[in-house]
């Protein structure tokens, strides 16, 4: 597999995983962000719900995607992206608030939109609907999109490593997504056949029952 060197060519996969998602999952309805890869404290991304780059023909918003966490399983990766757009969603188009505590709690509005736009949710004390997994339709969306393969690459650099869970550190407004977990690390394998996918955290020889096909890990 093919990983990618140059920062800038990383931002342009996620640039177009943005667009296809917005085209997909959105019908196109989001404003075109600025994305940035750079550090995050304890957490995968987040979204800045106000016009922070100026451009120059008009004013944008901003996605980041912390650095330290991709090396993370795609789909993991991307669903921190669609997490952040689904923030944008309810800022841009529904003009409602789905958080609070400074962008640590995300309300039942943030859980609607998320299970409606591709994203399982699930529910904390302390960070209300924060924490969010692929749904089987991402999933799906994701092994029909093997060109975004190029996103995962792995940064031995430890500046950038993910701090591990905790609270959310205040970001000047900005919505950040779940806290990062210490042990995201895990091997997805999929049936060649029927495409069901199983994760492990470590490497295991498994067979599909309904097709009795061995899994491959990709």
């Amino acid at each position: 597999m093919k990983q990618i060197t140059n920062m800038s060519r990383l931002v342009n996969q996620l640039e177009k995983c943005f667009r296809l998602l917005n085209q997909d999952f959105f019908n196109c309805a989001l404003p075109t962000p600025i994305i940035t890869v750079i550090p995050t404290p304890k957490a995968y991304a987040h979204y800045v719900p106000y016009d922070i780059w100026d451009t120059k023909d008009d004013s944008k918003r901003e996605i980041n995607i912390a650095s330290g966490t991709l090396n993370r399983p795609l789909e993991n990766v991307i669903a921190s992206l669609l997490h952040e757009m689904v923030h944008m969603y309810n800022d841009c188009i529904l003009n409602i608030q789905d958080t609070s505590r400074n962008g640590t709690y995300h309300n039942r509005q943030f859980a609607k939109q998320a299970e409606a736009h591709g994203l399982i949710v699930t529910r904390s004390e302390k960070y209300g609907y924060a924490h969010t997994a692929p749904a089987d339709s991402l999933l799906e969306w994701v092994l029909n999109h093997d060109e975004l393969r190029e996103i995962e690459i792995c940064r031995s650099n430890p500046f950038y490593n993910a701090v591990g869970v905790g609270t959310h550190a205040s970001n000047g407004g900005a919505i950040s997504t779940t806290t990062a977990n210490k042990n995201s690390h895990s091997r997805r394998y999929i049936c060649p056949c029927c495409h069901t996918i199983v994760r492990a955290t470590k490497v295991v020889n498994i067979i599909c029952g309904d097709c009795m096909e061995h899994m491959e890990e990709r």
